[in-house]
């Protein structure tokens, strides 16, 4: 019978456009409600029976989206359990579907207007604001119990990088920093440990931030990549080495050389970097300082501040130096998020760079998940066994 039903709604459906068939499909939906209404209570709808089973409770509104246009359904409620039409049903893949797309659209940066227009293309009816924001509140749920998901295990290598994006904040749009934490446990294995937003990236910013992941259970933390300033704030949370990233170093290394200049500063610099082992890259690092001081006396001040910190990688295992000696592994995702974010433009609040960038995140998490390890467990098991770094106590 539920075939026929079927067959009848596909056929009347493939009618002409017109007030006479959604009339005739409304009053077909009604009749069919009520008998499939009869068969779960026992009854006809208004009679008195020792046989009922179950008894109405009122009804709920529901839109049908139909080749013949939108028809206004009321679907009777039971007292017991729950009913839903069977000629319906087919449709309650396709609704998921629908809501998936929202979605996935959503997290790939397309505003409200364009999901909208998205659906009009599938051949529904337009989307609400209020709808959007019901189905973005699902993927809130997952991205907020993925970013405050306990920390196990030791994490020996840990990368912290943020991306700049545009927020509206009280009738201005001001920059907001995306702030991003990946490590890499003892199995080897990269994870994105959490997301936030701040007005900058200053020190107390991270430090808050970095404080976070120490209380959902950070721990085993030797080295620590990142800026100069964020290393810093990390020093402060967990007793790890920092490690400068090295290509941010040198950007602004270069600053201190006319253009014409740079290429030759470029080749020198890089020797260091040439080196086998950290005494050599020690010592070529002070003879590059000496060669440059003469033309060019703060690039040489500032090798001469900051030898330690960028060549921190070296006093770990040679395999990983090419990983750990800038925040270049958070380049391709940082990318991603400001490809995702320009088609937004100008998010309308903080929660909303925290929904898209941590969907993102969750997405690049389950990748690494299935993907082979990002260092071997030969090479991590000396760093795991060594003693973590001392540094010189810090004020708070």
């Amino acid at each position: 019978m539920t075939e026929d039903r079927m067959a009848l709604v596909e056929l009347i459906e493939q009618g002409a456009d017109s007030d006479l068939v959604r009339e005739m499909l409304a009053f077909a939906a009604e009749r069919m409600m009520d008998l499939e209404i009869e068969a779960k209570t026992g009854v006809p709808c208004g009679s008195r029976s020792p046989e009922r089973l179950n008894h109405r409770n009122g009804y709920r509104e529901r839109g049908w989206d139909t080749r013949a246009g939108r028809i206004d359904l009321a679907i009777p409620k039971l007292r017991k359990g729950s009913y839903f039409p069977s000629f319906l049903e087919p449709r309650r893949t396709a609704e998921k579907a629908l809501a998936a797309v929202i979605q996935e659209a959503y997290v790939h940066g397309v505003s409200t207007r364009s999901v909208d227009d998205l659906v009009k293309a599938m051949g529904a009816s337009g989307v609400s604001k209020s709808q959007v924001s019901r189905l973005v509140a699902e993927i809130d749920e997952r991205v907020n119990a993925f970013l405050t998901r306990p920390i196990e295990g030791e994490w020996p290598y840990l990368w912290i990088d943020a991306t700049y994006l545009k927020v509206r904040e009280g009738g201005r749009i001001v920059s907001t920093a995306a702030i991003i934490a990946v490590g890499v446990n003892t199995d080897g294995r990269r994870e994105v440990l959490g997301v936030a937003t701040g007005p900058s990236e200053a020190e107390p910013f991270w430090k808050a931030f970095l404080r976070s992941l120490a209380d959902r259970g950070l721990r085993g933390v030797k080295l620590v990549i990142s800026d100069d300033h964020k290393a810093r704030a990390a020093s402060k949370v967990f007793a790890a080495t920092q490690q400068r990233c090295r290509v941010h170093w040198m950007r602004n290394a270069f600053a201190h050389a006319a253009p014409k200049q740079r290429p030759a500063v470029i080749a020198m610099i890089k020797t260091i970097f040439a080196q086998e082992t950290a005494e050599a890259a020690h010592q070529q690092w002070d003879q590059v300082a000496d060669a440059l001081r003469e033309k060019f006396p703060k690039l040489a001040d500032m090798m001469d501040a900051s030898r330690e910190d960028v060549l921190a990688y070296m006093a770990f295992p040679k395999d990983h130096w090419a990983q750990i000696a800038s925040t270049n592994p958070l380049e391709r995702v940082n990318k991603e998020i400001k490809r995702r974010a320009d088609v937004i433009g100008i998010f309308p609040n903080d929660a909303a760079v925290v929904r898209l960038v941590g969907a993102l995140m969750l997405e690049q998490n389950d990748e690494w998940a299935v993907s082979r390890r990002y260092m071997t467990l030969e090479t991590l098991g000396s760093v795991s066994h060594n003693p973590i770094v001392s540094l010189p106590a810090l004020a708070a």
